[in-house]
Formats: structure tokens, sequence, C-alpha cells
């Protein structure tokens, strides 16, 4: 599409319920703010470029990294690894900052990857290492075998992989390595796909606020901001808000809508469980007595037990008018749930699709046609299910637009 987003869409600074706006304060205003989207294209996002990456292959860049700031630095491994760690696996980062001040033990006590104060060795003294040859301080135990710290660290380290006799626990603690390795690094996300394990790296940091999708190898496509599939036209925020609404408030809401009531003077939440109109606040603060049908004072309405004389001051009517409200706004909220809940469903559904038209497609190649040719049917299939999801969250992005004409144009093309 070459249709344009004209400079004056804005979010919805009231959504609809105390939780979303709760939600929204609590995101730093995100959803508040009128973000710039002035003459922004909307057009299929492109793909970000992005190197897939296997386990194996994270494990010999982590290792590579790991070696590079050992021996820039002279120490051991599994500091570099810690003090990587707190620095997002930005060596360059990191190797700046040891710059401003070259003093090892202090930079490491300063990033506390070693101990302020340390307490001293129990036997040590300064000599030649038997096994790196180095001249070092030697530490040892009682059995009087001396070495480096460094030799020290490697020898242990091997000795609990070597005492690590299940493959499963082995495996486990590369993988606990590995992921640590990634979720640190602000260039690496984990392909969301199950059963995929595989990582995707870039080369240029992509912000929150700027959501680009990546292409695994195999067929996923995901937004690398926030690692949910890709999600245009609403950014990760919102589809946050969206997300964390639809997962608290959908049942709970329509619960609330058919069986509750706000007490007028302290807006507690009652359950009426009875047949009579009389109602009294259980909110020992209040303690209230008022109509369920109005929601006003029950005193004027004397005997009128079951049936509301509508006693209709001021009070009342803003109570009554309030209430109005709240329905409207849960009704807003399910107009965009049911739709957006339809469109998952029918995206989950797409695996029969798949499997009729891979039939279609077998069935063509055995009447002459070659496997080139019927592509267009697994292509097809493909384009329509980016639309629906596409379609989807147009949903979650109309919920939070303020109403005005470009939302109502919006809603049009949504139609179309």
């Amino acid at each position: 599409m070459t249709e344009e987003y004209d400079d004056d869409f804005q979010y919805n600074t009231d959504s609809g319920s105390e939780v979303d706006d709760e939600a929204i304060s609590e995101d730093d205003g995100i959803a508040m703010e009128q973000e710039d989207t002035s003459r922004e294209v909307l057009r299929e996002t492109p793909n970000l470029e992005a190197k897939v990456m296997t386990v194996e292959d994270l494990g010999r860049e982590m290792n590579e990294i790991i070696d590079e700031v050992s021996t820039i630095l002279r120490i051991g491994r599994g500091h570099c690894r810690i003090l990587l760690h707190k620095f997002n696996w930005n060596k360059e980062s990191l190797l700046e900052r040891y710059y401003e001040n070259p003093d090892t033990d202090a930079f490491l006590r300063k990033a506390q990857v070693l101990p302020r104060k340390p307490a001293p060795p129990p036997l040590s003294s300064v000599g030649e290492c038997e096994i790196c040859c180095n001249t070092a301080p030697l530490g040892g135990l009682d059995c009087y075998h001396w070495a480096c710290s460094c030799c020290w660290q490697m020898y242990l380290n091997t000795k609990v992989m070597e005492y690590i006799q299940s493959e499963a626990v082995r495996s486990a603690y590369q993988r606990l390595k590995i992921n640590s390795f990634v979720e640190g690094n602000r260039l690496l996300k984990w392909c969301p796909a199950p059963d995929c394990g595989k990582a995707l790296k870039v080369e240029v940091l992509v912000g929150y606020s700027e959501p680009r999708p990546v292409k695994c190898s195999c067929g996923m496509r995901f937004c690398f901001g926030c690692a949910h599939e890709w999600h245009e036209p609403v950014n990760c925020r919102l589809l946050k808000l969206w997300l964390k609404k639809c997962s608290d408030d959908s049942e709970t809401s329509n619960w609330i809508n058919a069986n509750t009531k706000e007490c007028p003077k302290c807006q507690v939440t009652i359950e009426k469980d009875g047949g009579c109109n009389h109602m009294v606040c259980k909110n020992t603060a209040c303690r209230m007595e008022f109509c369920w049908i109005c929601l006003g004072p029950w005193e004027p309405h004397g005997s009128s037990w079951y049936n509301c004389n509508r006693y209709d001051d001021t009070r009342a009517k803003q109570a009554r008018d309030a209430q109005e409200l709240s329905r409207a706004n849960l009704q807003r909220y399910l107009h965009y749930y049911n739709r957006f809940m339809n469109h998952q469903q029918s995206l989950k559904l797409e695996n029969k699709l798949y499997a009729t038209v891979k039939g279609k497609m077998e069935l063509m190649q055995l009447q002459s046609m070659s496997w080139i040719e019927v592509q267009f049917l697994r292509k097809a299939v493909d384009v329509l299910s980016e639309c629906r999801r596409t379609l989807m969250y147009t949903y979650a992005f109309a919920y939070y637009l303020k109403r005005d004409n470009h939302a109502e144009i919006f809603e049009g093309n949504q139609r179309n």
C-alpha cells in the first residue's frame, strides 16, 4: 500500500478503563504522548539485515570475545565473562572504560567483580608457576601444590565439566551460558518460534520505539525490538499494554459488568446478592444506603423495596452517568478485543489451510506442472496469513487512537 499516515495521528489518552490509565502511567507516559508519524509511509516494513546463528556459532563468538578481552586485560576468563555481562557484551565500551584508569584490580573492584577488600590467601608467594611458567603470585592448599590464579581457575572449570556425568546436565549448563550471552547482548535476540533454537544478530542497534522486523531461517518473522511476532502497525509499547489488558481484563470485565455496580459514594464494587433494591455499602468507612436501580440515596425511596421511583437528584444522575460511561468503555474494549481474538484464532487454523494447499500442489505436479510452477499457491497462503496478522494488530492500534477524523479514515480502511 502507498497510503500515508497523516501527521496528526494521536494516541488516546483515555484508554477506557482505570486499568489502562494506570498501565500507561507506569510506562513512562509513552502511550499518552503524541508520537511523530509525520509523512510516515504505510507500507510493508523491510526486514532488518540479520545473521542467523546456531548455538555452536554463539558459543564460538562468545569465547572469541572472552579470549580477546582476557588477552588485553590479562585476567581470567571467568572474570572476563562477568565483566562482559555487566557491559552487555559490548567489548568496545568495556575497554574504553578500562583505559580511563588502566588499573586492573581497581577496575575489577569498581565493577564488583572482585571484593573491595579481598581476603588474604591461605598460602601464597611470588614465583614461577609450574603449569604456565609465568612469574606471578602463587596460591595453594595444604598439599603444597602451587599455581597462579589463572591456572587454578582453568583447572577448576575443567574439573567441574569433567564431574558433570549427565549429558543433559552438561548441555543445560552450556545452554545457560549461551542464554546469558544472548540475553545480555543488545545485538542478539532468540528466535521466538517453537523448537527453533537459533538467534539473530544485527549490526545496528534497534530502539524499542522503532520496531523493525527480522526473519529467521526457519521462516519466523518477528520484531527485533520486543522479540514478539511482527506486529505492524502497533508499536512495541502499545502492544505490551494491549496484551497485558487482554490477559487481565476480558473475562473479569465481562463478569463485573454483568454482576456488579459501584457505590455512588466511595466507588467500591458491590455485588447484588438478593432481590431487594435496598443496598448497603460494605465499606466500613462508607456504609451508604442507596438504590440498586438508580444509584441514588435510599431514604427518598420509602417502601419501594422492589420498584424504583427513580429519585433523580444530581448526585444520583452523576452516578448513573459514570456507570454508563464505564459500560460504554467496556463495550468499546470488547469491540476491539473480540475482533483481535477472532483473527488470532483464524491464524491458528492456517496450518489446516497449508496442509490443504500442500495436497493441491502435489496433485498439480502429478498433472504435468513443475515444482516451481505450483509455488504460487504457497506464496498466496503466506501473503494471506501476513495480511490477516496485520489486520489483527490494527485493532490493537485503533484501540489507542484518539477519536478524530484520522481515526475514522483509519477504521474505514480497516473495514475495506
